[in-house]
C-alpha cells in the first residue's frame, strides 16, 4: 500500500474512535504486531502480539480510567509503510487523576495491517493512575 493508503487507514481509524468505535484503531493491529510503550510504568514494554498488547497494556489502563479516553488528533504523517500519529488523549482516572495525555505513535504497517508500533507518551502521567 501507499503513503497515503496507509495514512488514510489511520485517520478513517482515529476518526471512528473519535465517533466512540474505540477498537477501531486496535483493528489495525496485525496479530503478530510488535508494539513497544516507552517507559518504566506499570505497561511499559515490548508486546509481542496483539492479545499480548491488549491484555498487558490496553485493558490494564482502561481499568484504571473512568469510561473511554477521547482522542483528539493533532497530526498525521506517512512516509512509506511508517505512519507517525501525534494525538491527545482525554480522561479522568479512577483514583482522581486526570488523564491529559499528549501521545505520539510511529507504526509501520504492511497489508493494510500495524505490524510495529512504538507508543512515546508521557509516563508520569500513566503511573500516576496506579497510585
Amino acid at each position: 500500500m501507499s503513503a497515503a493508503e496507509n495514512k488514510k487507514l489511520v485517520q478513517d481509524a482515529f476518526a471512528a474512535w473519535a465517533r466512540g468505535e474505540g477498537n477501531a484503531v486496535f483493528n489495525l493491529l496485525a496479530d503478530e504486531v510488535h508494539w513497544t510503550v516507552i517507559g518504566s510504568t506499570p505497561v511499559s514494554r515490548t508486546y509481542f502480539s496483539k492479545r499480548e498488547f491488549v491484555d498487558g497494556a490496553v485493558k490494564p489502563l482502561s481499568e484504571k480510567i473512568s469510561g473511554a479516553i477521547q482522542a483528539t488528533v493533532r497530526d498525521i504523517s506517512a512516509d512509506g509503510d511508517k505512519v507517525i500519529v501525534q494525538w491527545d488523549g482525554r480522561a479522568s482516572g479512577k483514583n482522581g487523576t486526570l488523564y491529559n495525555q499528549t501521545y505520539c505513535w510511529v507504526m509501520r504497517l504492511e497489508g493494510g495491517k500495524v505490524r510495529e508500533g512504538t507508543a512515546y507518551l508521557d509516563t508520569e502521567l500513566v503511573s500516576q493512575l496506579w497510585k
